[in-house]
């Protein structure tokens, strides 16, 4: 812990340096992260220079995607391993031009426990909730919740179909973190991927060392 510490603020510092804000997207294996990514990045590439770190166990399926956006991506691959460690990332700053970003886009390993434990140097945290999973989760798993900046709801077109009650998922996350913001996605009506992409764009737009998810965890 004390090495991903020590990585995560050199990493931070190197993003300060080039005035990039760095955005760690976590949550639960098929929770939707990439297809967010696929729904936001379109609408952030006339105003906003981004790049992403595609973390994953094995395969570079994701990173596929996410090269077909024409948005420069490298893939991590952990081997096995659960979460995304800040060493990880400061090895895959090597392959990026950070002269020419505005913005990083982490997406951790699908997995709601342990990527939440390790600061890898991003500004902010979000979370993503499919309502597959059911309404359970928040309470579950806190943590994944606690330090994000903004939760993503994902699979609303899914609703009718599934047991999700979105009003106890908003109650039990603004139990574990009061500001923070909620915003609803529905992948066949393309509902909320603006949304999405104007809380991105208004995070990156704002000085890097503003609010950063360490400093608001007290890290």
């Amino acid at each position: 812990m004390e090495q991903n510490e020590h990585a995560a603020r050199e990493n931070r510092r190197r993003f300060d340096t080039h005035n990039i804000r760095c955005v760690n997207l976590l949550g639960g294996a098929g929770c939707g992260k990439t297809a967010l990514l696929e729904g936001t990045l379109p609408l952030l590439k006339d105003s906003c220079r981004a790049a992403v770190l595609e973390g994953d166990l094995a395969t570079t399926r994701d990173a596929k995607r996410i090269d077909a956006l024409g948005v420069p991506v490298v893939q991590l691959l952990t081997e096995g391993g659960c979460h995304l460690n800040a060493t990880h990332v400061q090895q895959a700053l090597e392959q990026v031009s950070l002269d020419e970003l505005d913005l990083l886009i982490i997406e951790n390993v699908g997995n709601p426990i342990c990527p939440a434990n390790f600061d890898l140097g991003e500004h902010l945290r979000v979370a993503v909730l499919s309502v597959a999973e059911g309404h359970d989760k928040p309470s579950k798993y806190p943590l994944l919740f606690k330090d994000a900046q903004l939760v993503v709801i994902t699979k609303c077109d899914l609703l009718p179909h599934v047991d999700f009650d979105l009003d106890i998922v908003q109650t039990d996350v603004r139990r574990v973190n009061r500001s923070v913001e909620l915003i609803r996605t529905d992948i066949k009506t393309g509902q909320g991927f603006d949304r999405v992409a104007e809380w991105i764009r208004g995070s990156a737009a704002r000085p890097a060392t503003e609010n950063s998810a360490a400093e608001a965890s007290g890290g």
